[in-house]
């Protein structure tokens, strides 16, 4: 068999073509679940920064492609954010074009703007947004739902059950970016426990003003240490993958934590109170199953609250051993009267 010599630039050339082909493959962030009918639904998935593995709220949302998989047989692709998300309208764009795409999901509430106007560009395509929060008097695409959840009723049960466990009288709130949405869980969550205990003492803090404040569990450690050495006993966390950091200072100082968007993995079972869940993942199934048979919602925000328990706390085995039997007879009455109206929680 001939030999066939190549030049050594040649050579060169061609390693650098293949390394720039490997790069742009892996900078596009864009992952393909399998699938075994090539004619399935597919949906398309943005993740909001942290990305997956934030062990929060854009798992929650992965989950729900993945139970959408199991029972609805869908198919679909995602792409991680780079950096703080500043490719995030490039990344929604990418999954609006794709031919094969019909539903296109933005996790997260960065995403209100973009995807607003972008549902504008493709009629033709159906959109979702998590956490979706467009300015006072934006008309939304009747081919996007806003997907929201009644946070700051989740929150109020938070607050209530950190000043019944409470035992200094003092407890802190540490949110992700301050923004209007982590401020109803932060006021939701000061209105619960001083219904309860009016004279309480709550310390606040929010990480930070961008998106990158939902990926940093460094200063979501500091800022929790911050609170536990000031007396708080029990911190309500509403900051994503920051959260983690909030986690592990609970872990040291064997004090509580109240998370967010946690029911599937428990870090730390033994510093964590509980969690106030927005069922993200079928919230995710429903607006996939509705999409599918007719029943898309577009046009207007669409609420998932304490009703059907898509807004509600986390009561399981490990949550059972740290709450006290009469302050969660005392947590699912306050629960009620919200839902009765006895209660006033406006979101």
């Amino acid at each position: 068999m001939a030999h066939r010599h190549f030049s050594p630039s040649l050579l060169r050339l061609s390693s650098f073509l293949l390394i720039f082909v490997s790069l742009l493959a892996g900078c596009s962030g864009k992952e393909k679940a399998a699938s075994s009918n090539p004619d399935a639904y597919k949906v398309g998935l943005v993740f909001d920064v942290g990305g997956r593995g934030d062990k929060s709220f854009n798992d929650s949302a992965y989950n729900g492609l993945e139970l959408a998989k199991q029972k609805l047989g869908i198919d679909f692709d995602y792409i991680e954010p780079q950096g703080e998300g500043a490719d995030r309208e490039a990344a929604l764009r990418q999954m609006a074009a794709d031919p094969d795409v019909k539903l296109v999901i933005g996790v997260g509430l960065l995403f209100t703007e973009d995807i607003t106007a972008i549902a504008k560009d493709f009629p033709d395509k159906k959109f979702a947004c998590i956490d979706y929060n467009p300015q006072p008097g934006t008309e939304i695409p009747s081919n996007l739902s806003g997907i929201v959840f009644e946070e700051k009723k989740g929150s109020f049960l938070a607050g209530a059950l950190a000043a019944l466990e409470s035992q200094t009288g003092t407890i802190g709130f540490i949110g992700g970016m301050d923004s209007n949405i982590i401020r109803k869980f932060e006021s939701g969550y000061a209105a619960g426990a001083r219904y309860m205990k009016p004279d309480i003492k709550i310390i606040t803090n929010f990480i930070g003003m961008t998106g990158s404040a939902f990926n940093d569990p460094a200063k979501g450690k500091e800022l929790a240490l911050g609170q536990y050495s000031r007396g708080a006993d029990i911190i309500y966390q509403a900051a994503g993958a920051s959260g983690l950091g909030v986690i592990e200072a609970a872990r040291e100082t064997g004090k509580l934590v109240i998370c967010t968007d946690m029911a599937l993995e428990w870090p730390a079972p033994d510093q964590m109170l509980t969690s106030i869940n927005k069922a993200i993942d079928k919230a995710v199934l429903t607006t996939i199953d509705d999409a599918m048979n007719g029943r898309f919602q577009g046009g207007r925000q669409r609420m998932f609250g304490l009703d059907g328990r898509y807004t509600d706390y986390v009561w399981n085995s490990d949550t059972e051993k740290l709450i006290d039997p009469a302050v969660h007879e005392r947590i699912e009455k306050i629960r009620q009267d919200i839902l009765d109206g006895n209660i006033s929680v406006t979101e």
